[in-house]
Order: structure tokens, then sequence, then C-alpha cells
């Protein structure tokens, strides 16, 4: 009898899963044993996530919401409705493993979003965002606790009066840091008015939220509220300790981790080290052992690499492996099927609707207070309404504490992904953060006779810090003489990745109120230090702006800034890189599609810039610029306006410029061949008025496509090559690039030189119908302010350009 017992309760709860099998050839079914069956389900998470992340990215969504939705899809929910596919893949015994994993990816992401927040940086808060911040937590908070009062008169009638109700405000008060800056990015507010003063209050109220869950986690214990007392107590103990002892030794580690030096293995070592005993800590605390690693996390040094190599050792692993596994673990508790009846819809609709009034209305309220415009204010509302991890945090503790029921935490769950889904959509319906696109006339080098002494303003763009000595050394060779004035708007181009340490790159930027961002602040340094010192020994005056976007997107932000700043042309870097060899290697398809796409819907005309080191790896001062230019003119649009470019460097008295003009073998209409014979002329009247032969015209006789590689590579001693991206001939190379048939034959593999070479694109409304929008016929608008502070400056030092559709709130 005790037998059979036995058997019957060994049959009801299956003992613990042995780690490995020997194999199916050995007669053992792998998903039986944990380590195969866990490899199997991380295996399955990461496909199912990313799978949905990818189909979600034209509805421009956060990866947070492909991953809450895939982990409701693979539950009971809808998958997980098969009972043979959930024994299967998810079987009871094998929880315990996952839910370990998935709890241990958390910690370390938690280690992450500490190093993210910047203490000092939110102490610095202005007093608008702090006051946005405490309305954005109060109200909701509020009606939290009156939501609460309704759940435990209907579907959660048992649970414990005092946690319910701070569970419940905390569920509906948070706002998501991370997956805020995701959103803002997508959006293009990053870098706005809007989206400093989002970032700044959704930073008070990550802190504000992880103060309060503390607080309900400490007051859900089983114990009497002398308990509770002692656990925050203790819990508050253990914060001073961190900050008084553990600060000083992470100091100490970051201070012997210096800039350019790789940062020694034990110091890492030590510090994940560091983070799990404080996880424990926690965890015997009783506030949930990630407390302990997102206290680690806040009190590393910033400063330093120390930082950043800590995030690229752990967030790779963590954010794309563990981390999705707690979504899933969260969708196998998530039962859409509980929520059933007029009042569990009922509630459903209550809770989304107070969530949604509570931040929404007191964050516009106060906004409106504070005199932030009313669509900025609501705007702001609905971007403070982002839920995301910390929201699942907060319900998987509150239903592992018993403080929620399964229906509850369905319904909680179901909140928390709608009013993260509809942010993006409903903010591009009410604000449309396109800048004020001014009509203007000059969007050519070659201008109109009335035009002629009038100021070129150039959006040069960079992906990194080796560009920056071939941009200056080529905007200082063209910026012309006299009253013919030369403006550069020097764009940094940022990828903002899905990683964490996208995000840490924004906040270190803030803080250090640098004009221009990089993983590194040596190299940030290096920049600044260059553009200051280009401004100073050059009459080109340099504003400083950074684009910090997804690659697919980046391209928005090139075409927005020129319009803004009124570019005549756009310079971009080439999309493969220099070899030491001689070779070229592309970067990757989406930088070449950034090309593609600005050569496409630019407002004005636009150069691919190949770098080859023009002047070595260092600028040449304007004093001792001696570069010699080829210009190979074949005709077309795109060649005058290439040969506009070559003779406004003829006027910088350190730079030889040579016109080799071919003739075209295709047929140009009248009209284009008496355009083009009107600028070689133009040309030919240079050579004429420059005595010290420094400018100077070949028409050589080359009619074939032999002859005239033969006389390109007569020209191959020069320093620079500038050309027109689609003149009218044969293309030199089978398959031309978007450098078009001579450009893609300058960087070909069979053409020997180490000259840097411009291909330039002409602004022409009728093939570029996407910037018809702008008006070319348009008079020049009345000065902006940015332009009266240009006046102001004069050759001042380098400052950030600022693009604020928010210029209202200073």
């Amino acid at each position: 009898m005790a037998s059979n017992a036995t058997a019957a309760a060994a049959a009801k709860c299956p003992g613990p899963m042995k780690a490995t099998s020997q194999g199916a050839f050995q007669g053992e079914n792998p998903l039986d044993y944990a380590l195969p069956l866990a490899i199997l389900q991380i295996c399955l998470v990461v496909v199912v996530t990313r799978g949905l992340a990818y189909l979600l990215r034209p509805l421009r969504q956060p990866r947070v919401i492909a991953e809450i939705i895939g982990g409701i899809l693979l539950g009971p929910s809808a998958l997980g409705r098969s009972h043979k596919f959930l024994h299967a893949v998810f079987p009871p015994q094998s929880m315990t493993v996952l839910d370990t994993l998935a709890n241990l990816g958390l910690l370390f992401f938690l280690f992450l979003v500490g190093l993210e927040l910047d203490i000092s940086a939110i102490r610095r808060t202005g007093k608008k965002a702090l006051a946005i911040a405490l309305a954005g937590i109060s109200a909701p908070f509020a009606l939290g606790i009156g939501t609460s009062f309704a759940f435990r008169a209907t579907i959660v009638k048992g649970a414990p009066q005092g946690p319910f109700l701070v569970f419940m405000g905390v569920a509906l008060s948070i706002t998501a840091f991370p997956v805020l800056a995701r959103i803002l990015a997508e959006l293009k507010l990053l870098t706005t008015d809007l989206g400093r003063m989002a970032m700044s209050a959704a930073a008070v109220n990550d802190v504000a939220a992880w103060i309060l869950l503390a607080l309900a986690i400490a007051l859900s214990g089983s114990g009497s509220p002398i308990i509770s007392l002692w656990v925050l107590l203790t819990a508050a103990g253990f914060v001073i300790a961190i900050c008084l002892f553990l600060r000083p030794v992470l100091a100490w580690m970051a201070r012997r981790s210096p800039e350019g030096e790789p940062v020694r293995e034990v110091y890492i070592c030590a510090t994940l080290a560091i983070v799990l005993a404080a996880g424990f800590v926690t965890d015997t605390i009783g506030i949930h052992a990630l407390f302990g690693a997102f206290m680690v996390g806040i009190v590393v040094p910033k400063d330093g690499p120390f930082a950043g190599v800590l995030i690229e050792k752990v967030e790779d692993l963590i954010s794309g492996l563990f981390l999705p596994l707690y979504f899933v673990s969260s969708g196998l508790k998530t039962d859409v099927a509980t929520i059933k009846g007029a009042k569990s819809w009922g509630l459903l609709v209550l809770v989304i609707a107070n969530a949604c009034l509570g931040k929404i209305g007191g964050t516009v309220i106060t906004s409106l207070f504070v005199k932030i415009p009313v669509r900025e204010a609501v705007t702001l509302g609905f971007l403070m309404n982002t839920k995301g991890l910390v929201e699942l945090i907060v319900l998987n503790i509150g239903r592992d504490r018993k403080v929620l029921n399964d229906e509850a935490f369905a319904i909680l769950v179901l909140m928390a992904l709608f009013t993260t889904f509809i942010t993006t959509p409903i903010v591009m319906a009410i604000y449309k953060p396109a800048r004020k696109t001014v009509p203007y006339k000059r969007r050519t080098v070659e201008c109109s006779p009335g035009d002629a002494d009038g100021e070129l303003r150039v959006l040069a763009c960079f992906h990194t810090n080796r560009h920056i000595p071939t941009l200056l050394n080529l905007v200082e060779a063209s910026r012309g003489t006299g009253r013919r004035r030369l403006t550069m708007y020097a764009m940094h181009l940022v990828e903002l990745s899905e990683r964490s340490s996208a995000i840490s790159l924004v906040q270190r930027a803030r803080r250090d109120g640098m004009p221009f961002f990089n993983s590194k602040e040596q190299r940030t340094e290096q920049m600044v230090v260059a553009f200051e010192a280009f401004q100073q020994l050059s009459s080109v005056r340099v504003r400083p702006m950074t684009a910090i976007s997804d690659l697919d997107t980046i391209h928005r932000d090139v075409i927005d800034s020129a319009a803004d700043k009124r570019a005549a042309i756009v310079i971009m870097p080439y999309h493969k890189a220099l070899h030491h060899d001689g070779s070229f290697q592309s970067l990757g398809s989406p930088y070449h599609a950034i090309n593609k796409r600005v050569l496409r819907e630019a407002p004005c005309s636009v150069a691919i810039l190949v770098d080859r080191g023009l002047g070595g790896h260092a600028q040449v001062s304007a004093k001792n610029v001696s570069f010699s230019v080829a210009a190979l003119f074949f005709g077309g649009p795109d060649d005058r306006e290439a040969l506009a470019y070559a003779t406004r460097m003829t006027e910088h008295p350190g730079v030889a410029v040579t016109l080799a003009r071919f003739q075209p073998s295709r047929l140009q209409s009248g009209e284009e061949d008496a355009a083009d014979e009107a600028a070689v002329e133009a040309f030919k009247a240079k050579v004429g008025a420059v005595k010290d032969g420094s400018v100077r015209f070949e028409e050589p006789e080359a009619y074939t496509k032999e002859q005239v590689l033969e006389t390109i590579e007569s020209l191959s001693g020069f320093n620079v090559f500038v050309v027109g991206r689609m003149p009218p001939t044969a293309p030199l190379v089978e398959r031309p690039d978007e450098l078009g048939p001579v450009g893609s034959y300058l960087v070909s593999p069979g053409f020997r030189t180490s000259a840097s070479a411009l291909v330039v694109k002409r602004y022409d409304p009728a093939t570029n119908p996407k910037s018809k929008r702008f008006d070319p016929k348009a008079r020049p608008p009345a000065a902006t302010e940015l332009d009266a502070l240009d006046e102001e400056m004069g050759s001042a030092a380098v400052a950030p350009v600022t693009q604020s559709p928010m210029s209202e709130i200073a």
C-alpha cells in the first residue's frame, strides 16, 4: 500500500531532471534532460522573439514588445494550449532551470540598467523635468491604489491589502527608461528638447519606481509588520554599505584602468562576482536579488573605460540570450483565457484607462503648468506612459509573493503591452517632429550670377574620427576667398542600436556637454580638438551636430538637417573603408543604403567622399595646404556641378586645379551642350586670370574607353579627383556602384592611386520627387536665430548645434 502511494506521488511530482543525456542512440530522449532541453528552449525563444521583432519593425515598435508578445504566444495563451507542445518543450520539471536562467539574466541586466543610470545627471535634472516626473508618479500611483479596491472586491479577494495597494500603485506609475529611449530614437526625438525632457523625467521615475518596488516587496512578506520594518531597515543599511565601502573599491579599479589600455581580467571577474554576491545579500534580506545587482551598477564609476568594458563583456550574452527567457517565463504564467466574462474585461478596461489617465493626465497638467506647449505636453504624457521590463518584474514578483493571482497578473500584463504598443503610433499622429522646413534658393554649388558672392553651406557627415582629417582638408581647400564664405555643419552619424551601451552613450554625452558622441571619451575629445583647431586656423565656420539613429533611418536626419541648415551640398563618406594594401572593403550594406537614400532624397546636391587620406592622417593648416586637383569633365549637370566645386578650389592659393575635358560618348540635348560649353569657358577664364600656372585646362584626345582609361591613369599622381556622378559616357567598369560610370573606376582595384575622390550629384527636383516639397525658386527666408548667432560669433569656438522643435522650452 505504501509503495503504491509512493509511486502515485512520484507520478504526480516527477523527480529532478538529470543534466545531460547519453544520446539518442542510447535510447534516451534529450528533452528529458535539463541541458539539451534548456538549449532548445533558448533557441526557440530567440527565434520567436527576433522573428516577431522583425515583423513589428514596420510599426516602429521597440524589441521589448516582440519579447512580451513572444512570451505570451509560447505560453498557455496560444501555443501552450497544446498540452503536447507544453509538456514536451516546457515541462513542469524544467521550469526551475528555466526560471533560474531567466533570473540570472535579469540579475545582470539590472546591473546594466544601473550602469546606464547616472545619479549625478539625475541630481542636475531641471525643475521642469523633476516636476513632470513627480506628477507622472504620484497621479497614477493614487489611481492605482483606487483601482486596487475594485480588484480586491472582485477577483483578488484574498490578497493582503497593504502589499496589494503598493503593487498596483507601482504597476501603474512605472515608466520604462530603456524602452522610452528606443522609442525616442525611432521617432527622431532623442536629441530634441522634448526627448531630453522625457529622458530626464523617465530617469527620475525609474529610481523612484525601484524604491517603491523595494517597499512593496518588504511589505509583501508573510511575517508581521515588525519583520517588514526590519527588512526595510536592513535594505537601507545595505545601500549605505554599498556607497561607503564598495564604491571606493570600484573607483580604485576604475582608476587603475586608464584610457587606451586593456582593463585587467581580474577586475572584470571581481566586479561580476560582486554583482552576484550583492544579489545574494539582497535575496537574503528579502528584497529580491536583482536589487543588489542594480545597486552595484549604480555605484560603478561612469567615467573612463571601466564601465564601457563591463557593458561590452555582459550585454550581448545577457540581452540576446538570457533576458528573453524572462519574458517567456512571464508568458508561461500569463493565460489570457483566465480573463473571461464582463467583469474581467471591465477590469482590464478600467486598469488601462486609469493607467493612461493617471500617467498622461498628471504629465500633461504639470507640463502645461510649467509653460510647455499643449502638443508637446500631450506627447510627453504618452511617452511617459511607456512600460517595459520593470513592469514585468513588478508583476512577476507580485505573483510569486501571492499578491496577484493568475487573472490579475494576465490583466496587468496586457495593460503593460497595450500602453507600450500605442505609444509610437499615437505620438506619430499627434506630434509631427518634422523640423520647420524653410524654402531656400541655393541648393547647388554652382550658383546664379546674382548669388556669386553668397555663402556656401556644406553639411559634411562622418562616421568615425578617421574621416575627419580628409574632410577638413577638403573643406579648407574649397573655402573660397573674399565674400564667398563657407560654413561647415559637421554631422557625426552615430548608430543607436538595441544595446544598452547606446543609451549609456547618450547619457555620457549629455553629462559632458560634448557636441560629438563616441564610445571612447578620448576619441570624442580628439574630435572636438580637431574642429576647434580647424576653425581657429581657417576662415571656415564650423557648427558641430550629431545624429543618433538606427542605420535604417539615419538618412532622414541627414536630409532634414540639410533642409534646416539650407545646405547647398551634402558630403557623405564612401561606404567602403581603405585598407593598408590600397583596397576597399565594405562597411556593410546599411552604410551603402544610407548613401543611396541620401542621393535619392536630399534637397540639395550630394557628394560622396572617397577617403584615401588626403593630406595624411592629420589636418593640414591653411598656410601649408598644397594639393593638386584633377577635375574630369564629360558633360551633363553632375559634371557641371563637380566643375563648379573644383572652380571654387582654384581660389585657394595652395591648391592647383587641372580640368581634363573628355568628349561625351552619349548624345545630349542642345541645351545641355550649351550649358557645358558655358561652364568650360568660365573655367578657361580662370586659367587666364591666374598667372602662377596653378589653374590649367587640358583637352586630351581620348575617344575610346581605352584612351580615357589611359588618360585618367596619367593623372593618378594628383591628390584629389573631382568628378560628376552620372556623366554622359559609357561605364569604365563592368558594374558601377553609386559612384557612377567614372567614379566607380576611381575606386576599382585596377586603378592604383593614393588620390581621394569627390563624386558629385547635382540637385535636380525633376529626378528627386521627394524633394519637391522644397521650393528651389523661393526667396531666402529672413535670418534665423542660428544665422544671427553665426554672424555674431564669426570664427568663435566650436559650439553644438541643437535642432529643437521646442524652442519655447528654455
